[in-house]
């Protein structure tokens, strides 16, 4: 889709809306870039809740996807990736996951909190059978 049938989106951290979404263990900000962008793409704020659960994203899975980046705005996560080996991110890094990369979350921070940027914005979570070469212990 062209950007010229985009709308301009102001998200303002004073109205600010948390929710639940697809781990149980993090809250979501959405910033209004799915409904701005037309579904091209979806900025959001995951972060750490506070519950301590486990879910299927933790088993290894992929994201249907064409573009996904994470950007760690507190504390640290370690994941599994297909090829990558265990990476553990912490305050100030940044990733960008390849399409449809096989990974896995292994651990992750009470404090932890993320930027992700995906599209398109509508994306699937396909759990799968991990690597032989998986280092952790499912």
């Amino acid at each position: 889709m062209s950007g010229d049938a985009w709308e301009f989106v102001h998200n303002s951290a004073e109205d600010a809306v948390w929710t639940e979404g697809l781990r149980k263990i993090f809250e979501y900000r959405d910033l209004g870039v799915k409904d701005g962008s037309k579904g091209d793409y979806i900025a959001h704020v995951i972060r750490a809740n506070g519950l301590k659960a486990t879910d299927e994203v933790q088993h290894w899975h992929y994201h249907d996807c064409d573009f996904q980046l994470v950007y760690v705005l507190n504390g640290w996560a370690t994941f599994e990736y297909d090829g990558q080996g265990v990476k553990t991110i912490k305050k100030g890094d940044c990733i960008l996951q390849k399409p449809k990369i096989k990974h896995r979350e292994v651990d992750c921070s009470q404090d932890f909190e993320v930027l992700e940027i995906v599209a398109p914005a509508n994306f699937e979570t396909v759990i799968v059978d991990g690597p032989d070469q998986a280092v952790a212990a499912e």
